[in-house]
């Protein structure tokens, strides 16, 4: 149909075009350009931080805060199970092993108290998400941290933006990673960045980007430069950068957008029994990065999505299976189902539905009036379902 609602779409304007042409007909430093500084510099103010290192990914931006952390064979890192998988894929790039924690039924924010009973002598970092938007308790894992000895890593990439209780989330642990894949808040496609207030953490992250060069940019000398340590290609291209930079000064209004959209939706859901919106349990600002649901469990999530699908309304599961089950954590480590309760019984319930900063109310009361019909559906085929297995 052509009134589809996808998933999400990327806000641009002309401002983000003139620069990425002004980064191209430049001619030269595509590469490594003004607008990575300037860039690096905005995300600095923006989120109150000494550092911002940007890579070309937010996959490669946790492989790269390990990696400076000094994590690799026989330690051991301490992650959620429900997450992009590419959060315990950047332990076991390193050689490390992601030792998984459960999450809190609440927010889906990785649970400290499991946390807690998960660190080990070998343990060498606790690395937790923020999901969908909204804080997981750092505050908390702060603490264990701290008592632990070993380096909280902060991930944001779902959150740029939000807060927990007035802090900047990216500025609580010792690093942090971000993503500006092209769903995120902060969007220009592809890219990342680690943020840390020290110094030497920084000047690592700087190396370990650019091939372990010490030295100037690789074309502003005539020798090859000095090399202090072992490092890869992962930088930022300028053109990247440059839509970066756009986007980062009009991020507050879409940050306002999203909240608005999101609040239009949460209205709209409030009279449908079944359904429960994603909050931040009165910790601070949620993005909504994503905009997720948790359906009872008397609903059939596949009525819901098939009759979303059926009304030209997108919808995602994030994340089923959780880390744990999928093909390559269970051939790895034997993980089987009944390990983490809380993280399987969510990712069986949790729904994404449409939102961009550009979504028009009369879309965001079709996609209340399809998750309503869904239910009732949903509602149905799982009753019908009931029946079957108890005759």
């Amino acid at each position: 149909m052509s009134d589809e609602i996808p998933l999400f779409e990327i806000p641009w304007d002309e401002n983000d075009v003139s620069n990425a042409i002004d980064s191209i007909t430049r001619g030269s430093y595509w590469a490594n350009g003004p607008y990575i500084d300037e860039f690096e510099n905005g995300l600095e103010e923006y989120l109150g931080v000494e550092h911002a290192v940007a890579v070309n990914s937010g996959t490669t931006a946790l492989v790269a805060a390990l990696t400076a952390h000094g994590i690799g064979e026989g330690d051991e890192v301490v992650v959620p199970s429900f997450t992009f998988i590419a959060t315990a894929n950047a332990v076991r790039l390193v050689g490390a092993t992601p030792v998984f924690a459960d999450i809190e039924r609440e927010t889906y924010g990785i649970d400290p108290d499991h946390v807690a009973t998960q660190v080990t002598d070998d343990t060498a970092a606790i690395l937790p998400i923020h999901p969908y938007g909204a804080a997981c308790d750092i505050g908390a894992l702060e603490e264990i941290a701290a008592d632990a000895g070993v380096p909280l890593i902060e991930d944001v990439a779902e959150s740029f933006g939000a807060d927990y209780h007035g802090r900047m989330l990216g500025t609580i642990g010792d690093a942090a990673v971000l993503s500006f894949c092209q769903n995120k808040v902060l969007p220009t496609g592809e890219g990342g960045a680690v943020v840390t207030d020290d110094d030497d953490l920084a000047g690592r992250l700087e190396r370990y980007r650019s091939h372990g060069r010490a030295s100037s940019e690789y074309f502003d000398s005539a020798d090859s430069g000095e090399y202090e340590s072992v490092g890869t290609n992962v930088r930022m291209a300028d053109l990247v950068a440059s839509i970066g930079c756009s986007q980062l000064e009009k991020v507050e209004d879409h940050i306002s957008n999203r909240r608005r959209v999101a609040s239009r939706l949460s209205d709209g859901l409030a009279a449908v029994d079944g359904v429960d919106p994603h909050t931040a349990a009165g910790r601070g600002r949620h993005v909504y990065q994503l905009y997720t649901v948790t359906l009872h469990e008397d609903v059939d999530r596949d009525a819901v999505i098939e009759t979303l699908t059926r009304r030209g309304i997108a919808s995602k599961v994030y994340w089923e299976p959780s880390v744990h089950l999928t093909q390559a954590y269970r051939d790895e480590y034997g993980y089987e189902p009944g390990t983490l309760p809380v993280t399987e019984a969510v990712s069986g319930r949790v729904l994404s539905l449409p939102i961009h900063p550009g979504l028009q109310e009369d879309e965001i009361d079709r996609i209340t009036a399809g998750v309503e019909a869904g239910v009732e559906r949903g509602r149905s085929t799982a009753r019908a379902r009931s029946n079957t297995i108890s005759n």
